[in-house]
């Protein structure tokens, strides 16, 4: 009872000692993690003017952005694209919610109007645009198809985001204008002119050596200068890359393997207990199948004409007679061997028109193909018996069926073009064929209902079959390169990376100033993990990893991390040394300097007085030293024949006696001038607008850090 009365006595003082110890914990747990309270969410990607961006939605985005790219485009890529558009939208709409500006219904009606004021679908039988049309098209695709459907929803948003932008643009263009006082100032400094005379003292005069630039000076340089120098996290690595290429050995056995295919040779069967004779290429009548089963490019029907052929080997190939072959020869990472397997007169270009006829999963195929490709045919057949019987109806057809938009404004003609220019099916109907010929061709869009309405200059063309064989590292050359990677690995652990580098005639890649989001490594490609791992907690300077890249290896050392903020002292210093050398040169000239006049500061100086004339503030290049907008800006605020003290300028110290002041002609109007200063405001608009506000905008990209790339 004394210890439960002791333990009442003293509640309230173990009440704060548990409150404290899980106040505690909880603050271990937030400085652990990364606390709630100053950085984003992990389910934010990024905070735009205060506008957060969810990591769900813009993955989405991403996916979306991605299979409309393609394999073409790397997640990277796509991930900065679409971070970008992310980032352009949130600022903009910032800038219409503070002004108000919206886009209402009927603007919206004429701004797709405009959009879609071309598309057949949507034009009545007089070509005009129909709005119910296009209702019915949009309620269609509501009923018969969510995925087609939330593109549209989507169309219609950035249709909308692209007139309110443009209606931003427009109400910032209308407030700037030019007054005529801007006019006249414009006038003046493209025609006001003075003649000078000039003493220059090169800052090349005094000898680098000479001048010391300590340390401190440059840090006192960037401090002045903050803006100029301030930089995002970077890193610097380097790298010793290990590719596996074939060797001279494996390319020889490539070339004598490919040899070996071109004679008969004799071989054991053991399924029929004898030896077979295997037809070789020279001999060969199936020279489609041989390069099918023996090569690795497949065969390629289509005829060529020199022109097409690789310079280097048209003149050998095209001039062999039928069974002739050329070769080994080394094209584009492969050694070949190609043989002229036939020769033909054709056409050089060709022109045509057509209907195409769509089936569901044709390449051409839109949402709203309903046919079967039994059903395409038939009415594909079913066209070309019309046009068998009256020609005249081709232009009519072309536009009550044909799918393909890019011929549909013409009648479904395509104009001359090259042999080759089309898909194979295509491509061999209208130059195999005659001129008036008429038929039915399926390719990969759909069924063709073609006629050729002319052709071109027919001339010698060959069909080549070519044994090809990929100029691959051999498995021993693979096993070899995998040693020597391992090895530097091993041996960079012990010793400094650039003498083990230099032991082995290694060749080390640096690369400075790595940002957290970059993809690209100089020389190695797209390489995400190398910068990744440069970029981790954990990573130390000196650290050393090896990475898998396609064929090959690179074994990379993190050399330097820089964090965030003002540039060090030491990457500064070469951009920063010139300009504070000039400085201490120019404090040292005008120190030695006691002349007031132009012909006293030449004698001082070894040198002569310069003339230079005309010279004007819009240009202000000066004869015979180059740019100098500070001295010609000196220049114009002296009185004629008044001489300046010394003035530093961009490549020595100058003194300059005006000799000369001619005023621009005064117009009667200054208006044109005035005219042409507000279009070129105008002009600036489209392509530094977003830029400032995107400059000024508070955007917090969490992209590295919730590990989105």
């Amino acid at each position: 009872m004394a210890v439960l009365n002791k333990i009442r006595q003293r509640s309230l003082f173990l009440i704060i000692v548990i409150a404290l110890a899980l106040f505690s914990f909880v603050l271990a747990d937030l400085f652990k993690s990364g606390s709630s309270f100053s950085s984003s969410s992990q389910n934010v990607v990024a905070t735009i003017n205060g506008k957060d961006i969810t990591r769900e939605d813009f993955m989405q985005k991403v996916e979306a952005a991605q299979r409309q790219a393609g394999p073409s485009a790397s997640n990277t890529q796509i991930i900065n694209q679409v971070f970008e558009q992310e980032v352009r939208q949130a600022i903009m709409e910032n800038q219409f919610e503070k002004l108000g500006i919206s886009i209402e219904k009927d603007q919206m009606r004429d701004a797709l109007k405009s959009a879609l004021g071309t598309s057949p679908e949507f034009l009545n039988e007089a070509g005009v645009f129909d709005e119910n049309k296009l209702n019915e098209y949009i309620a269609n695709l509501k009923e018969t198809s969510a995925e087609g459907y939330q593109a549209w929803i989507n169309y219609e948003k950035s249709i909308a985001a692209n007139t309110l932008q443009q209606n931003y643009f427009n109400m910032v263009r209308a407030g700037l204008t030019a007054t005529l006082k801007e006019g006249e100032l414009e006038h003046k400094l493209e025609g006001n002119k003075v003649d000078i005379q000039f003493v220059q003292i090169p800052y090349s005069s005094i000898e680098d050596s000479k001048v010391k630039v300590s340390t401190s000076d440059i840090s006192d340089y960037i401090n002045k200068h903050k803006k100029q120098f301030e930089v995002k996290e970077s890193r610097d690595i380097k790298f010793v890359q290990f590719n596996e290429v074939a060797s001279e050995v494996d390319e020889n056995t490539i070339k004598a393997n490919l040899k070996g295919l071109l004679k008969d040779k004799v071989e054991y069967n053991d399924v029929s207990k004898a030896n077979e004779t295997i037809i070789g290429f020279l001999n060969t009548t199936n020279n489609e199948s041989f390069v099918n089963n023996n090569s690795d490019i497949k065969f390629d029907k289509r005829f060529v004409f020199k022109s097409a052929m690789a310079s280097a080997i048209a003149d050998s190939i095209f001039n062999l007679s039928e069974g002739q072959t050329y070769g080994p020869y080394k094209e584009s990472g492969y050694y070949k061997i190609s043989k002229v397997v036939a020769v033909k007169q054709i056409p050089d270009s060709a022109k045509v028109r057509h209907i195409l006829i769509p089936f569901i999963g044709s390449q051409s195929a839109t949402p709203e193909v309903k046919q079967t490709e039994a059903q395409a045919k038939v009415t594909a057949d079913s066209l070309l018996a019309v046009l068998k019987g009256d020609r005249s109806k081709f232009p009519e057809l072309v536009t009550a069926f044909s799918s393909d938009q890019g011929s549909v404004q013409n009648e479904g003609r395509y104009d001359w073009h090259a042999y080759n220019s089309m898909v194979p099916e295509f491509n061999d109907f209208e130059f195999e064929g005659s001129v008036g010929d008429l038929g039915v061709v399926k390719t990969v869009f759909g069924f063709h209902i073609i006629e050729i309405e002319g052709q071109k200059d027919k001339k010698r063309a060959v069909q080549v079959a070519t044994l090809a064989r990929k100029i691959e590292p051999s498995e021993a050359t693979v096993d070899k390169i995998f040693r020597e990677a391992s090895n530097f690995e091993i041996a960079v652990e012990k010793k400094d990376f650039e003498a083990a580098a230099k032991e082995k005639k290694y060749e080390v890649r640096p690369v400075n100033g790595m940002k957290i989001l970059d993809e690209n490594i100089p020389g190695v490609g797209s390489q995400r993990p190398i910068v990744r791992w440069a970029f981790e907690d954990g990573a130390k300077v000196g650290d050393i990893k090896r990475f898998n890249i396609p064929n090959g290896y690179v074994i990379a050392q993190l050399v330097a991390k820089h964090e965030e903020g003002l540039m060090s002292v030491e990457d500064a210093k070469a951009t920063v040394m010139p300009i504070v050398l000039k400085e201490k040169k120019a404090a040292l000239i005008r120190s030695k300097v006691s002349a007031t006049t132009l012909e006293a500061l030449a004698k001082a100086q070894n040198t002569t007085v310069q003339t230079a004339l005309a010279v004007n503030m819009k240009n202000p290049m000066i004869t015979g030293a180059g740019r100098e907008p500070l001295v010609v800006g000196a220049a114009f605020g002296l009185k004629e024949g008044k001489t300046s003290k010394l003035i530093d300028g961009a490549n020595g110290v100058f003194m300059v006696k005006v000799v000369k002041v001619t005023p621009a002609v005064k117009l009667d109007s200054y208006q044109a001038v005035a005219n042409r200063v507000e279009q070129q405001k105008l002009n600036v608009v489209s392509s530094k607008l977003y830029n400032a506000l995107k400059e000024t905008a508070d955007i917090e990209d969490n992209r590295a850090k919730n590990q989105i790339q």
